[in-house]
């Protein structure tokens, strides 16, 4: 009887050590995300149903290793070390602060940005057509939207005339879209009031500033601690009676008023292609770089009626997606 449960027991262990052995010789797909794992999940679900789609089942011919900064970008530079340390063939970032972490810690694994805004201006890639380095994928244009999430905000309150902006004064992105909303705001003849915050515990403060400035209205900018802290903002905007136009439709499902900006889950979606051809040889330098193609405006019927807000017509016949 020892004798029997001794070789099923071995066997047991020679399955499962062949499983672990040829899972180690898989190709390692890096998943490096500046968010938490909550905030970006259709984000790393759309990737991986897109490289089911091509072929690739995890477990069976990859091996996913994820990575999530939690909306810290201070832990991105370790995380980044981290993910080079594991040897990948590819590596999956996103937004910007991530890629610029990436890029710092190799200059020769393939990486395929999921999203990002201007890598050419943040010295990611020399150009759009031709990256030039081991970085390629797609980017979103996120420093060029505030002028028109502001034009968004002034159909929705034709006598707007001041707007709040929350500021993250840790991601290189918001130096230019602040200067954006600025001057967009300055010639609609809009007064801005701008709020930096340093960490989630200032949010508290920011809302407070708002309230006494009056403002009519807030802008969330793409930021992954906004969209990390969403939740507290979507609940402080609620206190305030303060609509609030954000970026990404996950921030209006779960409960934002309105958001206006390029369809993430669908570039993270595409960067499943670049993976494959990258996988079967290609170079990162010759793959240009993609811009969506469209922009999602997302409303929710139900935020709006909590803040006694009636959405005009025509704002809502323009909606990708109207939330009930």
């Amino acid at each position: 009887m020892q004798r029997r449960e001794f070789i099923a027991g071995l066997s047991t262990t020679l399955v499962w050590s062949a499983a672990q052995a040829q899972q180690s010789s898989f190709p390692v797909i890096g998943f490096l995300q500046a968010g938490s794992a909550a905030s970006t999940g259709d984000y790393l679900d759309a990737f991986r149903d897109a490289m089911r789609q091509l072929g690739y089942i995890e477990g069976r011919n990859i091996r996913l290793e994820s990575r999530f900064a939690d909306g810290a970008i201070e832990r991105l530079p370790g995380l980044a070390i981290e993910m080079v340390r594991l040897n990948p063939s590819v590596i999956v970032s996103g937004p910007l602060p991530a890629n610029l972490a990436i890029q710092k810690a190799t200059n020769t694994i393939p990486i395929v940005m999921g999203t990002g805004a201007d890598p050419v201006g943040f010295g990611l890639v020399e150009s759009l057509a031709h990256p030039g380095g081991n970085i390629t994928g797609i980017a979103n244009f996120a420093e060029q939207l505030a002028s028109k999430q502001l034009d968004i905000v002034r159909e929705l309150l034709p006598r707007l005339s001041s707007v709040g902006v929350l500021v993250n004064v840790a991601n290189p992105l918001h130096v230019p879209q602040w200067r954006e909303t600025k001057e967009a705001a300055d010639k609609a003849g809009i007064v801005s009031v701008p709020f930096e915050i340093h960490d989630a515990e200032q949010l508290d403060a920011a809302f407070v500033a708002f309230a006494k400035a009056k403002v009519d209205a807030l802008l969330v900018p793409p930021d992954i601690g906004f969209l990390t802290n969403h939740l507290r903002i979507v609940e402080l905007a609620a206190s305030a009676r303060l609509p609030a136009i954000y970026f990404s439709r996950w921030q209006v499902t779960t409960g934002g008023l309105m958001a206006y900006g390029p369809d993430v889950v669908a570039g993270y979606r595409r960067a499943a292609a670049y993976v494959d051809r990258i996988l079967k040889g290609a170079k990162p330098a010759e793959l240009p770089i993609e811009q969506p193609t469209q922009l999602l405006l997302v409303i929710n019927l139900k935020t709006a009626g909590a803040l006694g807000l009636e959405i005009p017509t025509q704002l809502l016949a323009r909606a990708d997606e109207v939330i009930e």
